[in-house]
């Protein structure tokens, strides 16, 4: 770090700001193992948000909460073959426990696919146990070689969800419902825009039929896989026998998906909307929303600023124009021996959305002084009727997050590339999202991976593809069978 105030810039070296930002604003910090981390309270509460409002949302859509073991008899994953093969080089496996070789390894779960479907087949015998709809918030671990904190470390927290159908229709039907549900949390409480879409063959989660995937853009305009829903077809309740009577008398095997996001997210949302002065956190997301600092210069300015600051949270928290289960979150800093100054740049690193300065002039005017984080634009509020004008400003700060962002991708998608020369230069120089045509042969995009570091992210999802579909593949001039989504990724 150039000094010990200022943030290395995002224009310098944005994986340096990233890191330091993590480490700075009080995100996380280095396990003593390699590659894990810590989850200090600040990116604990804003994965605590993520949770909350997801876990809503997948119980509005008949989800159950449940958990499964840990530990996952190795035999398992070798049932299903593409699965095994994907996830064989990331698995952790205990051979020994309680002094003694194992008779079996058992494989730290780098996802539960294979000891839920065993259990499912437990559970299930007839169509009327269908659909099964469940949820897990767990811990996995997958043995990764490069990581980074929050976007890829070897323990990571999430959510994986796994469901059983009577039909493949209704498997698709969840499949892209869940992918729905993720677009709608990660834009309207996230604020970050994603484009949704079909992943390539080559892309697919090991053992899917189809994997669907919400990819986002990141201020260096490299792509991040946010999420993922699966199809997974009956590859799974083939292997651990997960059969149920229809109602037509005949024994089937059900149709299962998966689906799941991560705290990865904690990543994605700093690469979204960070700064050079920190952290910016959407309203809905941040612990603390409002932080109120008063600003005196005497003892006696001291408490009665003080109590004015309690008195205005007081009414802040109070206020239920958001409803009664969406109290605002509000903090006072009337920590003493530190200057104003030195609170604000404590508060900006860590992203308040908004700060309220208290000092004897706005007693005097009946007013007080806001702060927004992401724009920085500063004006008075009058005190009379504060709580609805703090409500409603969040609100469009919410809201002109998304914007920002949308207006930020936007800008670096390219969808006028006509030749291979042109989306090399594309790569080499700024990046983004290039819509172009493929003719849908995997050694073509293996090719293009090895050439440019670029990735299918997405065969699109209608509203997301270009009003002219390209008609030729943009790497050999044969005709495009699907147009696709380019970039690098994180």
């Amino acid at each position: 770090m150039a000094d010990d105030k200022k943030l290395t810039t995002r224009a310098d070296d944005f994986s340096a700001w990233y890191n330091e930002l993590v480490l700075r604003a009080e995100l996380a910090d280095y396990s003593p193992v390699k590659g894990s981390m810590v989850i200090r309270p600040n990116g604990y509460g804003i994965w605590e948000r993520m949770q909350r409002a997801l876990d809503d949302k997948f119980k509005e859509t008949g989800h159950r909460n449940a958990y499964f073991p840990l530990f996952i008899p190795e035999s398992f994953l070798k049932k299903e073959a593409q699965h095994v093969e994907g996830f064989a080089p990331e698995c952790a496996v205990v051979t020994h426990g309680g002094g003694k070789k194992l008779e079996e390894p058992l494989v730290v779960r780098p996802t539960s696919e294979t000891i839920i479907y065993h259990m499912f087949a437990k559970w299930v015998q007839s169509y009327r146990d269908l659909p099964l709809l469940i949820n897990q918030w767990a811990n996995v671990v997958r043995w990764e070689m490069r990581t980074r904190l929050f976007l890829r470390t070897l323990e990571f927290l999430w959510q994986e969800g796994h469901t059983a159908h009577a039909t493949h229709d209704e498997a698709e039907d969840e499949t892209r419902r869940m992918l729905g549900v993720y677009r709608d949390f990660m834009e309207n409480w996230m604020a970050m825009p994603v484009i949704t879409g079909q992943k390539t063959e080559s892309e697919k989660f090991a053992g899917a039929l189809r994997t669907y995937s919400c990819e986002a853009m990141m201020q260096d305009n490299k792509a991040l896989q946010a999420g993922t829903s699966h199809n997974l077809g009956q590859n799974f309740a083939k292997a651990f026998e997960l059969k149920f009577q229809a109602e037509s008398g005949e024994i089937e095997h059900a149709w299962n998906t998966s689906w799941g996001v991560s705290t990865r997210m904690v990543g994605g949302l700093v690469m979204t909307h960070g700064d050079d002065n920190g952290l910016v956190t959407p309203p809905r997301l941040a612990p603390i929303e409002v932080v109120i600092v008063p600003i005196w210069k005497s003892d006696d300015e001291r408490a009665r600023l003080t109590e004015a600051a309690m008195a205005l949270k007081a009414e802040l928290t109070d206020y239920n124009g958001r409803g009664a289960h969406d109290r605002l979150r509000v903090h006072v800093d009337a920590r003493e021996g530190l200057k104003p100054g030195a609170k604000y740049y404590e508060w900006e690193l860590q992203g308040v959305p908004l700060r309220l300065e208290l000092g004897p002039k706005d007693l005097e005017k009946g007013s007080v002084f806001s702060a927004r984080r992401d724009t920085r634009a500063k004006a008075a509020i009058p005190r009379e009727g504060v709580a609805a004008s703090v409500v409603a400003l969040l609100e469009t700060i919410q809201n002109d997050l998304l914007a920002a962002a949308k207006a930020r991708r936007d800008a670096n998608t390219h969808r006028n590339v006509t030749s291979y020369e042109e989306f090399k230069q594309i790569m080499e120089g700024p990046g983004g999202f290039v819509y172009a045509g493929w003719n849908g042969d995997p050694a073509v995009e293996a090719r293009v991976k090895e050439e440019t570091k670029a990735t299918i992210r997405v065969i699109p999802d209608a509203e997301f593809r270009s009003a002219e579909a390209p008609t030729k593949c943009i790497v050999t001039g044969e005709p495009a069978k699907y147009e696709v989504v380019w970039a690098k990724a994180y």
